[in-house]
């Protein structure tokens, strides 16, 4: 596994380095060895927050925790990624053979007939109104895959998130999954 560590706020010294490796390799059983790990720590006042994002085929796997050690941080992240991938590791073999045969397919098509196609999104580009200024901190660009309500609710859940736009497989049509406050899920259609 392929470790690129960030620190926001924060120096961090070769003894955290060499422990998020040796973390990490826990992991190594679940992943081969080209997939790429991003692990950033971020130190506000007393208390420390490790998010770690493991990339593999096409899905990613993300967890963040916080406590007032970032080593502490790092350990429950770490766990929980590892819950996530044992908890779902029927639903990840079948998506990962999904994806394969995708990809065998699309070598077999010839150019340009290729079965999925990427979109970018820029945040930027809506208009905003005169009198309320929004201050965008983040942008996400990802290419979006067409998949079932199911396999985007998995993602969702996979990367623990509360909500995931997706192109659906049926309508290709683009659409969210959110999680409602009483754990149950919505879908967003437009219209």
């Amino acid at each position: 596994m392929k470790v690129n560590t960030t620190g926001r706020k924060v120096n961090l010294k070769p003894n955290f380095l060499n422990l998020v490796e040796e973390k990490l390799e826990k992991l190594d059983k679940f992943f081969p060895e080209e997939v790429q790990a991003y692990v950033t720590v971020t130190v506000e006042k007393d208390w420390q927050t490790v998010e770690v994002t493991i990339k593999d085929h096409g899905i990613s796997f993300r967890s963040e925790k916080s406590a007032p050690k970032m080593e502490l941080a790092l350990e429950a992240a770490i766990d929980k990624i590892e819950s996530q991938i044992i908890k779902n590791r029927k639903k990840l073999t079948k998506k990962l053979k999904e994806k394969d045969a995708l990809g065998k397919l699309e070598t077999e098509l010839p150019a340009g007939n290729t079965p999925r196609a990427s979109y970018k999104y820029d945040l930027l580009s809506g208009a905003v109104e005169e009198e309320e200024e929004y201050e965008i901190v983040r942008k996400k660009i990802f290419d979006l895959e067409p998949q079932s309500v199911e396999d985007a609710i998995f993602e969702m859940n996979m990367l623990d998130h509360t909500f995931f736009m997706f192109k659906d497989v049926v309508t290709e049509e683009i659409n969210v999954v959110y999680k409602r406050k009483d754990g149950k899920y919505g879908l967003l259609l437009p219209q």
